[in-house]
């Protein structure tokens, strides 16, 4: 996308210079250099917001691990299996795939485990 922009920017303000300079010929108009100068500023306004959006660093990535859950999750009453203390989100993290729990109270650690709804 950037290369596209860059390549229409460059027309522009090709344009717009030829305009401008063209309005100085015995043939040419003042009109010219308005047209000109709209062109060039276009031009220069495509190449700023080309380079505005901002390119990931080499050899960075960024990785988004999306859980889908088979029926609805309360987590107001998601309680430790060991000590039945009281669970909040901050608590659960994604170890090697799979929803992991720490609880903050008995400091036991344990996966999540899906119990079937039948």
């Amino acid at each position: 996308m950037k290369l596209i922009a860059n390549i229409a920017a460059g027309i522009l303000i090709f344009f717009g210079v030829l305009f401008i300079w063209g309005a100085f010929s015995e043939a040419g108009n003042v009109s010219w250099i308005f047209v000109g100068l709209a062109s060039a500023g276009i031009g220069m306004a495509i190449i700023w917001f080309a380079r505005r959006q901002s390119a990931p660093e080499p050899g960075e990535q960024k990785i988004t691990y999306d859980i889908d859950l088979s029926g609805d999750v309360d987590l107001k009453g998601f309680e430790c299996t060991r000590c039945g203390g009281p669970l909040a989100p901050e608590n659960i993290s994604v170890v090697g795939g799979a929803p992991t729990v720490q609880c903050p109270y008995c400091g036991s650690i344990y996966q999540i485990s899906e119990k079937p709804k039948w």
